[in-house]
């Protein structure tokens, strides 16, 4: 690959598809502040599930026939990975101005996934942004919403604040023009939320992601989504002494639909055991809707489905931690109720939270402060960046 009249950003495919997409946000950010064309390796499991975003223009797909054939291969400490560069002393950030192209590599490799180190964290430095825009083939593998990282960058905040003058924006502007689904997976979307979701007046949407690491019983969690549901007012008490048949329902001006997206059906069953057994101690019916297994249907193509059918919900509570829920209530706009992990194998308490940004969460940002040239809390850095409250990691708001 020789030098070129413009420059590219390969974006390489890393673990499931909410981390998928919400890498891709990051990466087609960087790309629009770098002034690259942007191109997407697609894997095998993401053929069909979307549409071309750039109508009138060339394909985003990567084509056939790149040089690098090993882009799957790519991993940290990579010969071609900037942090190998960096201390093979291939690429120097140490006079960034003065770097000539002609003396850098024709590709580097960038790995922002959630084990990088420094100095692949240096991406995030003014300096090493300087040196990275002189080399033309960037490619990117990423399994992490980087997004708050670029606005750690100085000579990309002014074009940052003049594209998001609301900060907590970026993956819902960036999301609903980047992400189309395909023909197929939209028939699957409409026909579900027309024949099943459209009727009702209020739609809440629970995602429920358990974590392997840090696991509780499935009693102790629904337990702990039902105590977050109805001390928040999001979903009307049941009244156990009372049988559904027993209760007449009032006059209700409107109907509640709950929307449960969840790998254990358990969760959605045992709500509709509560709601079918039980009257409301409000009398309003209460819907309980949980989306068809994949079926013959690859299984991203199911994800994606539910992902889009959560966004079309008034109201979200998901699971901290999850990219298909910061996914889904992104493309919504809608800042969600978060379900905080347990603790030592324990649930917590409270329940839940709501949170202040619609944004996802940074769950690996760098630990290097380029200014201090030292390791540093990056969520006091700049005003628009916080703490989330899922993780207590950085998170645009």
């Amino acid at each position: 690959m020789g030098l070129a009249e413009c420059s590219y950003l390969v974006w390489t495919p890393g673990n499931h598809l909410g981390d998928r997409m919400v890498s891709m946000a990051s990466a087609f950010l960087y790309a629009l502040l770098t002034r690259r064309v942007f191109l997407v390796h697609m894997a095998k499991d993401m053929a069909g599930l979307f549409c071309e975003p750039f109508p009138g223009a060339s394909s985003w797909e990567l084509p056939p026939g790149f040089p690098v054939h090993n882009l799957t291969q790519l991993r940290r400490g990579s010969e071609h990975s900037y942090g190998t560069l960096l201390g093979a002393k291939k690429i120097s950030d140490e006079d960034p101005v003065g770097v000539r192209s002609e003396s850098l590599p024709s590709y580097a490799y960038l790995h922002l996934a959630h084990d990088y180190q420094l100095p692949d964290q240096r991406f995030f430095c003014d300096d090493d942004q300087t040196v990275l825009g002189k080399v033309n083939w960037l490619l990117l593998r990423s399994d992490l919403y980087f997004a708050p990282g670029l606005f750690l960058v100085p000579q990309f905040e002014d074009e940052l604040r003049w594209m998001f003058p609301a900060t907590d924006t970026v993956f819902h502007h960036i999301g609903r023009y980047l992400f189309h689904p395909s023909n197929k997976v939209w028939k699957m979307i409409q026909g579900y939320y027309t024949s099943y979701m459209a009727k009702f007046d209020e739609k809440i949407g629970i995602q429920i992601t358990t974590l392997a690491g840090n696991p509780v019983s499935t009693e102790a969690y629904f337990n702990q989504i039902a105590a977050c549901t109805s001390q928040e007012k999001i979903l009307p008490e049941v009244d156990p002494k009372v049988a559904s048949s027993e209760k007449k329902e009032a006059a209700a001006t409107s109907s509640k639909a709950v929307l449960v997206i969840s790998a254990q059906q358990e969760y959605a069953e045992r709500l509709k055991s509560m709601y079918y057994e039980h009257a409301t101690v409000t009398g309003e019916p209460v819907s309980v809707l949980q989306p068809p297994g994949a079926g013959n249907q690859p299984q991203n193509h199911k994800v994606l489905v539910e992902m889009f059918l959560l966004s079309y919900c008034d109201v979200s509570v998901v699971s901290g931690w999850s990219t298909v829920g910061y996914v889904g209530h992104g493309l919504a706009g809608v800042s969600p109720w978060l379900l905080l992990p347990p603790t030592n194998q324990t649930v917590a308490h409270p329940p839940c939270v709501r949170a202040m940004s619609m944004e996802p969460c940074f769950h690996a940002p760098p630990t290097y402060d380029c200014r201090a040239k030292t390791n540093g809390d990056l969520g006091a850095v700049l005003r628009y960046l916080r703490r989330c409250e899922d993780k207590q990691l950085p998170q645009i708001v």
